[in-house]
């Protein structure tokens, strides 16, 4: 089965050569590496892949992902990628191809019947971090915020 490159981009995602604009700024980003593997995408759901004998494996929660953010757009200074990301023990524990290794080809990240998943699409992960004390008046103040760190 054959899908458009547009349909495929609203249901998992961008790929590779695909532009994103950031937010309503007129800075555009393109994907540069997908490591998704085509036919094989985990996406959870009722009727999707992600459940016992799919894309979720059997194996203990120790040999699996604790959170994993799936087709998420990933932006860092290395790079531009879609990919999946397994969070262990509160930490990123790896960027690549989530699922059930037991069927699915390329999979470096283990889902199992613990492991929460969190949908990806449409989002854009990159570094950051949190101010945890903070009082905005108005809505200007973001922008002042933001450009001053």
């Amino acid at each position: 089965m054959k899908i458009s490159r547009r349909a495929y981009a609203e249901m998992f995602g961008p790929t590779v050569g695909d532009r994103v604009r950031l937010a309503d700024t007129g800075l555009w980003i393109e994907v540069e590496q997908d490591r998704t593997v085509y036919g094989e995408e985990v996406k959870f759901g009722g009727g999707k892949v992600i459940r016992d004998g799919m894309g979720q494996s059997q194996r203990l929660a120790a040999e699996v992902a604790d959170t994993v953010i799936t087709n998420a757009l990933i932006l860092d200074h290395w790079g531009i990628i879609k990919a999946d990301i397994a969070i262990k023990n509160g930490r990123i524990a790896a960027i690549g191809k989530a699922g059930n290794p037991d069927i699915q080809p390329g999979v470096d990240i283990v889902i199992g019947a613990s492991t929460e998943v969190i949908a990806g699409e449409g989002s854009i992960i990159t570094a950051g971090g949190i101010d945890t004390h903070i009082h905005f008046i108005c809505p200007q103040q973001i922008d002042e915020a933001l450009a001053s760190g």
